[in-house]
């Protein structure tokens, strides 16, 4: 993976780990709701640290590998994204905002997939 890439996703995940991090707060002490706090805390943070251990890799397919839980990571974190928003526990507007954000990891993390695929 190009230095650049790599420095996207890098920054990418980890700016929305600490989102989530934040709306794990909101979620646990304004709304006093901790069981999908837990999931979307677990998952939103863990694509930030697939994606590190990918770049850390010691083979392409090792890299494949990490980078393929990192993206199983964003599907989920988008489910728990969207069912905390349509319990209402999330107004929309803050829903749009973090949910796009995940959508476009998932992207980059899929270019990136394609692309190794390719040059395999």
């Amino acid at each position: 993976m190009g230095e650049e890439k790599e420095n996207i996703i890098v920054d990418k995940s980890y700016a929305f780990a600490l989102r989530v991090i934040k709306l794990y707060k909101y979620l646990t002490l304004e709304q006093r709701e901790f069981v999908l706090a837990k999931q979307l805390l677990r998952s939103g943070t863990s694509i930030g640290a697939n994606v590190e251990e990918a770049i850390a890799a010691s083979s392409k397919a090792d890299f494949v590998h990490k980078l393929n839980i990192a993206a199983k990571e964003a599907r989920e974190t988008s489910y728990w994204l969207r069912l905390l928003k349509d319990s209402q526990y999330i107004p929309e507007n803050a829903f749009d905002s973090i949910h796009e954000d995940c959508l476009e990891i998932r992207k980059i993390i899929s270019k990136i997939l394609i692309t190794m695929k390719s040059n395999s």
